[in-house]
């Protein structure tokens, strides 16, 4: 049977992608040309786990699981804020926009998810969940001059607060790669059922 690329995300509201599409246009502008691939504003997403290729026949087991585990969970929010690079502005792979959980709610609900997959052979990272908005990735080829650049104007940018995700529910998404850059399809919305839903 065929696998599926796939990954569990929260979606974003149109007025935070507006926003990021903004800060994109902007960086766009002044980063060396082609020194970055820029993630279509439409399919920006917070990740909060990626499971790579999934047997097909898997996907029905995953949603039970999912859906198990946010029966109990209640809708929350989270602030999007400020920007940056990973590892570091010196050697940008990865340019981003910062998510604030200043309850912690994001954390264990990123948490359960981890817990409730690993049984299902999708055992949690090594490394500590850091929540973010990937808007751009760097270019392999671009030279490490015109990276360095794009690192300093992240630096530089001055990204207030952009606004709040509400989060009502998650989604288990499929991604199909292609030249033009990744295409996501949801294969099934998990609505968080908890107090006061």
């Amino acid at each position: 049977m065929a696998a599926i690329r796939s990954f569990v995300a929260v979606e974003l509201g149109d007025q935070v992608k507006q926003r990021l599409a903004e800060i994109q246009r902007q960086l766009k502008a002044t980063a060396p040309s082609g020194s970055v691939r820029w993630v279509q504003p439409d399919s920006i997403h917070l990740t909060l786990k990626f499971l790579g290729d999934v047997p097909e026949e898997r996907i029905g087991a995953l949603v039970a699981a999912l859906e198990r585990t946010c029966a109990p969970v209640a809708p929350l929010a989270f602030a999007v804020a400020g920007a940056g690079c990973f590892p570091d502005a010196r050697r940008p792979n990865v340019v981003w926009i910062g998510v604030e959980d200043a309850s912690g709610q994001l954390r264990a609900l990123q948490q359960a998810v981890e817990q409730a997959l690993n049984p299902l052979g999708y055992p949690p990272e090594g490394r500590p969940f850091k929540p973010h908005l990937t808007l751009g990735r760097a270019n392999r080829s671009a030279p490490v001059a015109d990276l360095r650049k794009v690192g300093e104007l992240v630096s530089r940018l001055e990204v207030g607060r952009l606004g709040q995700v509400e989060v009502a529910e998650i989604v288990l998404m499929r991604s199909d790669l292609s030249p033009a850059g990744a295409r996501y399809t949801p294969l099934a919305h998990i609505p968080l059922r908890g107090a006061g839903a």
